[in-house]
């Protein structure tokens, strides 16, 4: 083996930074660890940033009696709107109702549930509406008069993972994006782990405790280090999503029930689109390589031409993204029925080792904290939890305690940021405001006129943004910038990566 570039001693060493990886990094951080997280591509990159962008108990699951899970999801969405208002925000969805669902009165009871299970501070409770009369009614096919509507949030996925990553690397953790963990050796006391970073170098981390984060490929890390496998299967499902131009004018979002019970939302998404989705079906395939089939967007086409009164085709697809999600194998019939719960494999066959199973975006500090209760006592470490009582970067638009009056004046928040900065156009101060919450006095840093923006490297997109999502954000080329720490490649030409590639690598 050659000389090693560089070598790391941490009591943590993270392995992938999606949203459990990241949160886990934060939370142990936070407590006064010294961490080190890797990831072998961009934050977010695969499962975390292929979500329905919702933060939600999960009404669907109380079909399969998981009321515990329902429960924690629950009180996790609160606290998440709390914590990070935002990019979370509270979401209205309409279910309409025919005669091949479920009674209306059994709907009722599992809304009544829904809304009973755990404290609500500011999201209005379940109801029954007119579709005649309500907005939400006016896109559906008239045979639909009747449904219900109830309240969940939704969030912007990618962004969640990076204010993680970010908040962990306030509190001291080293990140390392685009840096694959190629071998990891352990003793009794200690974990050695190579590292290979974008550049080729070699890093060498000496840690006294290991989490395997790795998502879909959790278990092929466990094989490639010849390490013992879990004691509970995982199932990798695919789950698709579609984009179109929007469908509908209202805030509303919907939750379709197919005749075969798999559940498909329809949400207003980036302001001037309308985002389909999911599938859920069991995969095999190439986990770097997972996309939409033509089936996938046929099943989604045909289901919004069972409600909507304007039909979707293929034709109409802008954009559609495909994510493989570790699911505990609790041997269900179907993927759409496997439990999005999570499981914590503890190993003390020598220097800890944490792998994480399952678990779904909604929960991931729950989760995270959950780890750090067994991880930080296996290492000698007493310090209390504490992410429950903190904003994520950005989030702390009245103060660093997380309040509920932060999401309901938030655009009070937004009104303020306009006063501050009139020279800017109203829809980029509320981009910034919703992407960057109070880090947008970091981001404007010295910019009192256009001309301090500098470059306008595309549409809507200044210099100044791109340098500081470089410096504080990891983002190394467009894909990064336009598709994960915004959504702005939806509202632009095609083409548009290369020049901002070659701005990033100027």
């Amino acid at each position: 083996m050659s000389e090693s570039a560089e070598r790391i001693e941490c009591d943590v060493l993270v392995v992938g930074g999606g949203i459990n990886g990241a949160g886990i990094a934060r939370d142990a951080a936070g407590r006064g660890l010294s961490v080190v997280l890797c990831e072998k591509d961009d934050l977010a990159s695969h499962t975390s940033s292929a979500s329905s962008k919702l933060i939600h108990g999960g009404l669907r699951y109380l079909e399969y009696f998981e009321f515990g899970l329902v429960r924690k999801a629950l009180a996790e969405r609160e606290m998440l709107l709390r914590c990070a208002p935002h990019i979370v925000e509270p979401l209205r969805f309409v279910m309409p109702h025919d005669e091949g669902q479920r009674p209306a009165w059994m709907i009722r009871f599992g809304l009544f549930l829904y809304d009973s299970l755990a404290r609500r501070e500011f999201l209005p409770r379940s109801e029954s509406i007119d579709l005649r009369r309500n907005a939400a009614g006016r896109p559906l096919k008239a045979c639909f008069t009747h449904g219900f509507a109830y309240s969940d949030a939704k969030v912007d996925d990618a962004r969640l993972v990076v204010l993680n990553a970010m908040d962990a690397a306030q509190h001291g953790a080293t990140v390392r994006t685009r840096t694959r963990c190629t071998a990891a050796m352990r003793t009794a006391q200690h974990w050695t782990a190579n590292l290979i970073g974008p550049t080729g170098m070699l890093t060498t981390v000496r840690a006294r405790a290991l989490v395997n984060a790795a998502g879909p490929w959790a278990l092929d890390f466990l094989h490639a280090q010849h390490l013992t496998p879990p004691r509970q299967a995982l199932r990798l499902t695919k789950g698709s999503h579609i984009v179109v131009r929007r469908l509908f004018d209202h805030p509303y979002a919907y939750i379709f029930q197919h005749p075969d019970r798999r559940i498909v939302f329809a949400i207003p998404y980036e302001r001037d689109f309308t985002l389909i989705g999911t599938t859920d079906l069991d995969y095999d395939g190439d986990l770097d390589r997972v996309v939409i089939s033509a089936d996938e967007i046929d099943y989604l086409c045909r289901l919004c031409g069972r409600y909507f009164e304007k039909s979707v085709s293929a034709q109409d697809v802008l954009w559609s993204y495909s994510g493989v999600r570790p699911l505990l194998d609790d041997l269900a019939e179907s993927a759409a029925a496997a439990t999005r719960d999570y499981r914590l494999e503890h190993d003390n066959n020598g220097a800890p080792l944490l792998t994480v199973f399952g678990g779904k975006i909604t929960t991931f500090r729950k989760l995270a904290e959950e780890a750090l209760d067994w991880l930080a006592p296996a290492l000698g470490h007493k310090a209390k939890r504490w992410t429950a009582g903190a904003c994520l970067p950005g989030g702390d638009i009245l103060g660093h305690q997380p309040v509920a009056r932060a999401v309901l004046e938030f655009d009070a928040f937004i009104a303020a940021q306009q006063r501050r900065h009139p020279w800017l156009a109203p829809e980029l101060v509320a981009r910034y405001a919703r992407s960057y919450g109070t880090r947008t006095a970091l981001l404007l840093a010295g910019c009192t006129e256009m001309a301090d923006m500098g470059e306008q490297i595309l549409p809507g997109l200044f210099a100044v943004e791109v340098a500081y999502l470089m410096r504080h954000e990891w983002a190394m080329n467009a894909s990064d910038v336009l598709w994960r720490r915004s959504k702005l490649g939806l509202h632009l030409p095609r083409g548009s990566e290369a020049g901002l590639d070659a701005f990033m690598l100027g």
